[in-house]
């Protein structure tokens, strides 16, 4: 047998980024230019004077880092503030705070499935959920997008299991669209199974106090853990897994994402403590923001855009090649519109698209002008041939 010839890391490197380049799936880093059309920024915190005069207090008292994990000496009574006062908020015991919420998912799916247990996946979740069930000991089945009937029947297909946890955003990243939670609830309360709801995308933004769509579809009690991040809606950084005592108390215990991660600068805390204060006390945040996705959707429709259903301030242009993703992105950004091309693995293939995500500090003429730009991109790109008709 002929011996198979070795090659260096660099050549097997150097051969996969040309491989990216052919299938138009090259990233690259841009820092932010022109009209924000990309960030999760969608109640425009990042920036609010108040959030960052109170992180600035919090430096200059506390220092800018943590010098450990909370296990060592990286713990503060700020955390302990601001877990009790997001408890608060999501209507649940407790909450602990985490770095980000990549690690925040790694430590809910590693430290609570066990070896024959079942994990059961939306096929569309985020990377975080997907790499927490690949990570844990138990077995993962991947549901159809969004489908109760196809749960129902593989839940009933694995009732010999050890526990069973069905894991699902609340509202998609990619998608825009919203999981139907409440049947969900009910298919774990029959079934015997545990939800676990990542509000990464809701949370700031539904439920007439903005604690996101587990409290606005009235499926708490079923929900014993929910994912929510600090550096989307809130505008800071990190995620609060939220819940009942003794999930909490079981992360802390065995949760590896958070025993061995050095603590976030304190102030963080203070700044997510602000975030939370406005976004209880200024409702109209999160009105002004759905209106405006109501906005642009409609004009975007008009325009003779095809968009799939939904009503969140996450609004999917689908193109389907990269090619043409790339090149629309490229273009709208030569004319100050900052939206990115989204393509595999993010999504499916075939499914390239642009991510627009509505914020509120746009105006009707920025959507307008940008609807505008699209238009005109999408037509010049067509009639290049890159794309079909």
């Amino acid at each position: 047998m002929q011996k198979k010839e070795s090659r260096s890391l660099e050549t097997r490197v150097r051969a996969n980024l040309t491989d990216l380049d052919r299938r138009g799936l090259r990233r690259v880093l841009r820092p932010p230019a022109g009209l924000d059309l990309s960030s999760n920024d969608y109640l425009g915190l990042a920036a609010h004077p108040e959030i960052v005069e109170r992180m600035v207090a919090a430096v200059k008292r506390d220092g800018c880092g943590s010098t450990g994990s909370r296990l060592l000496r990286g713990d503060r009574d700020s955390f302990h503030e601001v877990e009790q006062a997001f408890a608060t908020f999501k209507g649940v015991d407790r909450s602990l705070y985490f770095s980000s919420g990549y690690l925040a998912n790694l430590a809910v799916l590693t430290a609570l499935p066990e070896s024959g247990d079942v994990v059961f996946s939306d096929e569309r979740n985020h990377a975080s959920l997907i790499d927490g069930a690949r990570l844990s000991r138990a077995a993962t089945v991947v549901f159809p997008h969004a489908d109760p009937d196809a749960l129902s029947q593989l839940l009933d297909a694995h009732a010999g299991a050890g526990q069973r946890f069905v894991v699902t955003e609340s509202l998609f990243s990619m998608d825009g669209d919203i999981a139907p939670l409440a049947e969900y609830a009910t298919l774990c309360r029959s079934s015997g199974a545990t939800l676990v709801v990542d509000e990464a995308h809701a949370v700031g933004i539904y439920g007439d106090d903005g604690s996101g769509l587990v409290r606005e579809t009235g499926v708490g009690s079923e929900v014993p853990l929910s994912i929510n991040t600090g550096g989307k809606a809130l505008g800071v950084c990190g995620a609060f897994v939220a819940g009942s005592h003794w999930a909490i108390d079981a992360l802390i215990q065995t949760g590896r994402s958070f025993i061995f991660s050095t603590a976030p600068p304190p102030a963080v805390a203070e700044a997510l403590m602000a975030a939370l204060e406005i976004v209880q006390s200024e409702p109209q945040r999160r009105l002004a923001l759905l209106t405006r996705a109501r906005y642009l959707r409609t004009r975007l429709i008009v325009a003779g855009v095809n968009l799939l259903p939904g009503e969140s301030q996450i609004i999917p242009i689908i193109v389907g090649a990269n090619e043409v993703a790339t090149a629309l992105a490229s273009m709208l950004q030569e004319r100050g519109f900052d939206v990115r091309a989204i393509r595999p693995p993010s999504v499916t293939p075939g499914t390239a698209r642009l991510r627009v995500s509505v914020n509120i500090l746009m105006s009707d003429k920025d959507l307008d002008d940008f609807v505008e730009a699209f238009s005109e991109c999408f037509t010049e790109v067509r009639s290049c041939g890159t794309v079909s008709s």
